[in-house]
């Protein structure tokens, strides 16, 4: 029988604020429980745990990919949308068959250099293109944040979520 690890225990529930992110062209929700960066982590709530940065690749490399922990979160630093996810499970849970995921994110802001192009983006896909046009620069920060998607793009989520919100 597997150890339960840190589920074995079935005290109160907590209640976080689920945030919703896009990941290819589809909404996830998640919460965000802790960030490398003391003054993001004040903002959101969330606890301040600078060894999250530990996670990030030596400077002189970079992690082949499919090999590094760190998914890339992309953040809109003047509010003009929501964030974007680089993967999500899917479908949420134990039954996830996306490999490629990982709650752990590295912060990649987005800033718009051409005010008259910007729309919302709903995909990595899309804001790469986007930069590719010079519509917008990508700034890779050396935050990282534990951010677990607990309802999926289909509609799955975690054990003990609340019915699905409206989109």
């Amino acid at each position: 029988m597997l150890a339960a690890g840190c589920a074995a225990w079935r005290g109160p529930v907590a209640t976080l604020p689920l945030q919703r992110a896009w990941v290819d062209d589809a909404l996830v929700e998640y919460v965000t429980t802790d960030v490398s960066d003391a003054a993001m982590a004040h903002a959101m709530g969330a606890n301040h745990v600078p060894r999250l940065a530990d996670a990030l690749p030596a400077p002189a490399g970079r992690a082949a990919p499919g090999t590094s922990l760190l998914e890339r979160v992309y953040v809109f630093p003047g509010g003009e949308q929501i964030g974007v996810f680089q993967s999500a499970p899917l479908p949420a849970g134990a039954a996830n068959t996306d490999r490629t995921y990982s709650p752990l994110w590295r912060v990649v802001m987005v800033h718009w250099l051409k005010p008259e192009a910007r729309r919302e983006l709903r995909s990595q896909e899309a804001i790469l293109d986007a930069e590719d046009r010079g519509e917008l620069r990508l700034t890779l920060s050396d935050v990282v944040v534990n951010c677990p998607v607990v309802r999926a793009a289909d509609g799955s989520a975690l054990s003990g979520m609340p019915a699905a919100r409206a989109r």
